[in-house]
């Protein structure tokens, strides 16, 4: 486990990726007997994870590639344009957005590089405060990590505990996101008007 650590904490410096440090422990853990590979077979949680993120992972990677991410970006911002809106309308319309967007995507992070600058360009050619709209975007990001069981890692590694099926972690997970959501834009708007984000 030792070597493992330390692959893993310098292994970028070694030219090693944080993959390969996992595997050569896994690997030396069998070769020595600390876990078998029924052992492995059994973490059913584990393996449900690591299927679901490399699906979505995968999947969220190529909508981008393949272009569909930048052409719903600018067919949102070519209909919010020619609805003529205020910023205040379009900020809201465009979070709003973004959080429901976050059901075809496997991570924060992943949504934030996708979405991320379409949807700050849009909100500032919309006229909203540059500030609020750059500081929004990653704040918000953070509230929906617990909405589905692939959201984030931490609640892919709380669904795999086994103690709550899908259907509760859909409904819990959407309950909380929009409870912080409102909490978010209520309080949070009171808040940044407060400290002159706008």
């Amino acid at each position: 486990m030792m070597l493992t650590m330390v692959l893993w904490i310098v292994g970028d410096k070694l030219g090693i990726s944080g993959a390969t440090a996992a595997m050569v422990g896994i690997t030396l853990q069998m070769l020595t007997g600390v876990v078998t590979w029924a052992d492995l077979l059994g973490e059913k949680g584990a393996w449900d994870t690591l299927i679901w993120f490399a699906v979505l992972v995968a999947m969220s990677a190529q909508l981008k590639e393949f272009g569909l991410i930048g052409a719903l970006s600018a067919k949102v911002n070519a209909g919010l344009t020619a609805m003529n809106l205020g910023w205040p309308a379009v900020f809201i319309t465009l979070h709003v957005a973004y959080f429901l967007l976050h059901y075809l995507f496997a991570s924060q992070t992943a949504q934030l590089a996708a979405l991320g600058s379409a949807f700050l360009a849009t909100m500032i050619g919309a006229g909203t405060p540059p500030i609020l709209a750059a500081l929004t975007i990653p704040f918000h990001t953070n509230l929906f990590g617990g909405m589905t069981h692939y959201a984030s890692g931490q609640s892919a590694v709380f669904y795999g505990s086994g103690y709550y099926d899908m259907g509760t972690t859909f409904k819990v997970g959407g309950i909380v996101g929009v409870t912080n959501l409102l909490i978010w834009g209520i309080v949070g708007g009171i808040w940044w008007k407060i400290i002159g984000l706008y």
